[in-house]
């Protein structure tokens, strides 16, 4: 249990700024030619608020996520551990971005790594 009271979600400033840089991060991941096809018959406003929920929950948020099991979701897509590498890339460089403190930054991208087993080459 951490020494505070405040959850990382708390102190990612909440659902509210997990969205901003989950849409900075697909903004990203949509202009990198290496993984982009993953997104072209995605309804990108419906996966930045599925990626902001699972972020959330994620972090300790009153987020229940509700989407698939990671292996389920990426079954048969073939992501690639150099495809998986640079999406969490765009993710640090988002985070990054928004100023995220450095403890929490790499909890987060901790957090996304945990499911790499589930995500490549499922």
């Amino acid at each position: 249990m951490e020494s505070d009271e405040t959850t990382r979600y708390e102190r990612l400033g909440g659902e509210e700024s997990i969205e901003a840089v989950v849409s900075q991060f697909y903004e990203y991941v949509m202009a990198d030619d290496l993984v982009n096809h993953y997104f072209e018959d995605t309804d990108m406003q419906q996966q930045t608020i599925h990626q902001t929920q699972f972020i959330s929950s994620v972090t300790g948020g009153p987020v229940d996520y509700s989407g698939e099991d990671m292996r389920a979701a990426h079954e048969g897509m073939g992501i690639t551990k150099e495809e998986f590498d640079a999406i969490a890339g765009h993710l640090d460089t988002a985070l990054k971005e928004f100023e995220v403190p450095e403890d929490d930054h790499e909890d987060v991208l901790a957090e996304i790594a945990s499911y790499e087993d589930a995500i490549v080459g499922a």
